[in-house]
């Protein structure tokens, strides 16, 4: 078997078939990309969801399972710069699923995409044996030419996170533990929403590829570490990002440094659908702190040396591991 999900992909783009002139972007970026014709770019992407990797039903209502599942598609669309258009979605339901729990997953897809204005356009049913697999396909376009991709950074160029970080793993900790109620108590409402409804950065996708902000760009579901080292690897340059400086599940403004787990989940936790992007240095001061209710931060800058670097709040430099989710490596539930 692969060793990791990197393995993978490397040995699946050195089988393929040689992408044809249409082909933009294939294999290894959040999405693929290919001409359409006059103007504008199509992106096509797809992801799966599978009980008792992604979500587990003791954990997540349908209606966030639903919710999620689609979220995570459109967060592609994001960070590429484009707008979700039409879905396929695909779902082998378990016999143990009843009719209340498919109408509650659907309702929850549905209010996501109508409020994206995608249209689901059809799909394929299954009732299956084991668990519910979920599958969807999702289409966008970009302005032909201003789709980010992940391999646009440059040394110099400034790094910039969306949101928080690690909230929707702390909501995971919370719904695991039944904690909700112990502790922060808005925190904990913040966190257990941010897992379970997790909201894709479509706006300000565009808002980067209409400005001409982003260099490039990737959408943070597996983690800050994992997609920072995954952007990095596709520009062929390296990272240094400040500690004091990553937007975690704290609250910024009580001016506390971070306990190690509250790190940890900025760092590694996945499922955030936020947008880690780059900017040159020249256009950094155009980047809003605010963009639509979400605020925007610079956590650090893109370096010529092929590495990650962590500068602790002591000043202390040291290697920056990437150890977010893999499928080849980590089993959620």
């Amino acid at each position: 078997m692969f060793r990791s999900e990197k393995q993978f992909v490397d040995w699946l783009r050195s089988v393929a078939s040689a992408g044809s002139a249409k082909v933009k972007q294939g294999i290894g970026d959040d999405a693929a990309l290919v001409s359409a014709g006059g103007s504008k770019d199509l992106i096509l992407t797809t992801d799966l969801s599978i009980e008792g990797v992604h979500f587990t039903r003791a954990l997540h209502p349908a209606p966030a399972v639903g919710h999620r599942a689609f979220a995570r598609s459109l967060s592609d669309i994001a960070a590429m710069g484009g707008t979700p258009r039409f879905a396929l979605v695909s779902l082998g339901l378990s016999r143990q699923a009843t009719r209340a729990w498919v109408e509650g997953f659907y309702r929850g897809l549905f209010a996501l995409a109508r409020r994206h204005g995608v249209e689901v356009v059809g799909g394929d049913t299954a009732l299956v044996p084991g668990s519910i697999l979920i599958d969807i396909i999702l289409t966008g376009e970009v302005s032909r030419g201003k789709a980010i991709l992940r391999s646009g950074a440059r040394p110099g160029d400034q790094i910039f996170v969306s949101g928080r970080l690690g909230l929707s793993g702390l909501g995971l900790q919370l719904l695991k533990s039944r904690a909700k109620r112990s502790g922060n108590l808005q925190l904990a409402a913040l966190a257990v929403n941010a897992h379970s409804y997790p909201e894709p950065q479509c706006d300000l996708g565009r808002l980067l590829s209409k400005q001409g902000l982003a260099t490039a760009a990737i959408d943070i579901s597996d983690g800050l570490s994992s997609d920072l080292d995954r952007l990095c690897e596709a520009s062929g340059v390296g990272a240094r990002i400040w500690e004091n400086l990553i937007p975690g599940p704290w609250e910024p403004a009580q001016g506390r440094s971070p306990s190690r787990e509250m790190l940890r989940l900025a760092l590694h936790g996945g499922e955030d659908y936020q947008l880690l992007f780059t900017v040159p240095s020249a256009k950094a001061s155009r980047v809003p702190r605010r963009y639509r209710g979400v605020q925007l931060r610079g956590i650090g800058e893109v370096t010529r040396l092929r590495k990650l670097r962590l500068i602790r709040a002591t000043g202390k430099e040291e290697t920056l591991i990437s150890a977010g989710w893999d499928h080849f490596q980590k089993s959620k539930f």
